[in-house]
């Protein structure tokens, strides 16, 4: 299955809230995410997306349907660097994955953003961490490092 990222408008915000809260979820289990009272998890930074440039959300779909498959959230805070970008939320919906889709969004992401990346997986969730060391490293062919939490390479 091919895929396409496509810049999520503001007008299906609400679209990406949603998938965001399946993510939030999801993480719950291994991090320190809390719901609310609204049985929401909060987000303090989702508005951003639709206002600061140095933040982009991507709705993940598939290129002949359009059919909605999950979602990448990227953004240019880094830990260790003054330049570069980050994955800050990303997410395939547990019907897609294993089947190369997380792999083909988070290498159009890279392709995307040339450059210093900093990739740290969901805090104690070893899927997302082999997920993610399974991707750069071959991305990178073996140029990245891991350290505190979080992985360091370069996009060409």
């Amino acid at each position: 299955m091919d895929i396409l990222l496509e810049r999520v408008p503001a007008a299906r915000k609400e679209t990406l809230f949603r998938l965001l809260q399946y993510s939030l979820f999801e993480e719950s289990a291994t991090d320190q995410n809390e719901m609310g009272d609204n049985a929401l998890f909060d987000y303090e930074w989702f508005e951003f997306y639709f206002t600061e440039p140095e933040r982009e959300a991507y709705f993940i779909t598939e290129k002949e349907t359009k059919k909605l498959l999950g979602f990448v959230m990227i953004n240019t805070y880094l830990k260790k660097s003054p330049f570069g970008h980050s994955i800050a939320e990303f997410l395939v919906l547990p019907k897609y994955r294993r089947q190369q889709i997380g792999k083909q969004a988070a290498f159009a992401c890279f392709h995307k953003h040339t450059g210093i990346w900093e990739v740290s997986p969901s805090y104690g969730s070893e899927a997302a961490y082999r997920f993610w060391k399974q991707v750069i490293e071959e991305y990178t062919e073996g140029n990245c490092r891991f350290e505190e939490g979080t992985f360091f390479f370069e996009a060409i």
